[in-house]
């Protein structure tokens, strides 16, 4: 059933995930352990109403902007890089459902705080079948697949009287397997497992071409004329997922300062470790690289919203700079955690240290193939020279 719900502001939200930073650094130990989320972080992000920030505000959702999701994520990630990154990355294919047929969400929506996972990698087959596709393949990096209802799983459509089509299709969890193969040095608490479809039956109403989320253009009659469909899909990822990156490096300066009174630099006459110039140096390094990267960050997430709001024409060097964005405020997070992880001294190596894992998961996030950096500046600096972009995610 369809309900409009009121839309708290965004300094709310903010305040609702700031408010959960507590809990989920309580439990990042416990969740690293058992690779995944504790059940008590779900359920407080969930309460908050944060998995439902890019549901269709008729089932209950908030359709919040771009710049919104950058702010709450890395509120989040001031907690777990694992729990920013799992929730950010369920908004992504949540939103992805918006494109599909009304009766499609009909069924998805139907469950309060509906949780979505996927990925754009058409690792999987599908043949027709009366009434849709059979569909049968292999996921991996599914982050959140032990939180979700539905995936959406991408894979190459085989007709004997057309070309093979890449499409997208939403599969309730309950039709998936989970292959729990998710052993891992960085964020190894998103629980990124593999999932299997075997003979899946998918109905015509849970099936879109995989064009119609790059372009956009969706199926969805209800969703046609919100703003919030109206970003090409690879965008969309980008700008909603970097600001967990923008967490962590706020995590790892609270986790220094809050560990460098009464420290000294061992084998030194420095007693205080904040009293030594280079300390200053590194400290006021590495919080100007923290600054560099939230503004890549809100630079990405204001050119989504604002291409959104007026409905103009994406140019391709304007879709290749949200990518460069994203690899640059990752990489500048990167930079600013592994100065505060070199400052932190041998002691930091313990694992109930959590300089340590925020580390990792830094670096983790900076191997993503659409995150990468250096591949997403190669890309904005080839279409600005006038050369056709390499890649489909764009």
């Amino acid at each position: 059933m369809s309900t409009i719900t009121d839309v708290p502001t965004r300094e709310e939200l903010v305040q609702r995930a700031a408010g959960l930073v507590p809990l989920i650094r309580k439990h990042a130990a416990w969740q690293e352990e058992n690779r995944r989320l504790h059940d008590e972080t779900v359920a407080a992000i969930e309460e908050a109403g944060l998995f439902k920030l890019r549901t269709p505000r008729r089932y209950g959702g908030y359709e919040v902007d771009t710049r919104t999701l950058v702010a709450i994520a890395a509120e989040l990630g001031r907690g777990d890089g694992s729990t920013a990154w799992t929730t950010s990355v369920l908004w992504i294919p949540t939103w992805l459902a918006g494109l599909f047929p009304d009766a499609a969400q009909d069924e998805v929506f139907a469950t309060p705080n509906a949780r979505v996972c996927g990925t754009n990698s058409p690792s999987g087959t599908a043949v027709p079948a009366e009434g849709g596709i059979v569909v049968n393949g292999s996921w991996r990096f599914i982050s959140g697949a032990h939180h979700a209802q539905w995936q959406e799983v991408a894979a190459i459509l085989l007709r004997p009287d057309a070309e093979p089509e890449p499409i997208m299709a939403l599969v309730p969890m309950g039709s998936m397997k989970i292959v729990d193969d998710w052993y891992t040095t960085g964020l190894t608490a998103t629980g990124s497992v593999t999932t299997l479809a075997r003979d899946v039956f998918v109905p015509a109403s849970h099936i879109i071409p995989m064009s119609a989320a790059m372009i956009p253009q969706g199926l969805s009659e209800s969703n046609a004329a919100s703003p919030l469909w109206r970003t090409p899909a690879s965008l969309n990822a980008a700008a909603s997922g970097v600001g967990a990156a923008v967490g962590v490096a706020k995590a790892a300066r609270d986790e220094f300062l809050g560990r460098l009174p009464g420290r000294k630099i061992t084998y030194t006459e420095y007693e205080n470790q904040s009293e030594a110039p280079i300390t200053h140096h590194q400290v006021g390094t590495a919080l100007m690289k923290i600054e560099q990267a939230e503004f890549h960050a809100y630079h990405a997430a204001d050119l989504v919203d604002a291409k959104a709001a007026s409905s103009a024409e994406w140019t391709l060097e304007e879709r290749a700079r949200v990518r460069a964005d994203q690899g640059w405020a990752t990489r500048l997070a990167k930079e600013a955690v592994d100065i505060f992880a070199s400052a932190s001294g041998g002691s930091s190596i313990y694992r109930d240290e959590p300089i340590q894992r925020i580390a990792r998961d830094v670096n983790a996030m900076s191997l993503h193939g659409l995150i990468n950096p250096d591949t997403n500046t190669e890309l904005y600096g080839r279409i600005v020279c006038g050369l056709g972009p390499n890649t489909l995610y764009i």
